[in-house]
């Protein structure tokens, strides 16, 4: 392993513990030239999953392909580097769990569905390269659509209940009966 800092080939591993899925191996490593820390990931690769182009031509699948994608989206948003890891863990095991071959429209579609519970931005920056949006018509009308999707926070209370609405609307249409019967009389 060569040194991020200086380059250097001679480092010791300082510790190594497991991914909370069991997927990968982390280890925190020391370079012995320049004393300087930094950490690396080792897990299995998986070579049989290809990638179906919208050409047609196939490719192997790369992790950090997908990674990047998603971290460009996610660029200079608040979402942590841990959110954007356990994105890619889920896609990836759903990928390889469904078969060999994976069109890229698949993963494409993956992606915006895990971006859009996540980060509504985001998802916008992602869905704009894509679906290749050409004009900012296509912006506002995934805007619009983002905006059709209820939004629910469990930790938040509802400013109107359904059952509070309801009942204000019946207070309010009895006092409009009770206007028309009276003429306007009080």
């Amino acid at each position: 392993m060569r040194c991020p800092k200086c380059g250097s080939r001679d480092d010791k591993v300082i510790d190594s513990r497991q991914s909370r899925d069991g997927s990968s191996i982390r280890r925190r490593r020391q370079c012995l030239k320049c004393k300087y820390r930094y950490t690396t990931y080792e897990e299995t690769e998986r070579s049989d999953l290809r990638v179906i182009k919208t050409n047609r031509t196939h490719e192997p699948f790369d992790r950090r392909k997908l990674a990047a994608s998603i971290a460009k989206a996610f660029e200079k948003r608040s979402a942590s580097l841990l959110t954007l890891e356990d994105m890619v863990d889920e896609i990836v095991h759903e990928l390889e769990t469904g078969g060999r071959e994976v069109p890229s429209s698949v993963i494409g579609a993956r992606v915006l569905e895990k971006l859009r519970g996540i980060d509504e931005v985001a998802y916008l920056r992602y869905a704009s390269v894509y679906q290749r949006f050409q004009d900012v018509d296509q912006f506002v009308d995934a805007i619009h659509t983002l905006g059709r999707r209820i939004k629910s926070n469990a930790l938040q209370r509802e400013l109107f209940p359904p059952e509070t609405m309801k009942e204000n609307a019946n207070v309010a249409r009895r006092s409009r009966e009770g206007a028309i019967k009276n003429h306007g009389r009080v």
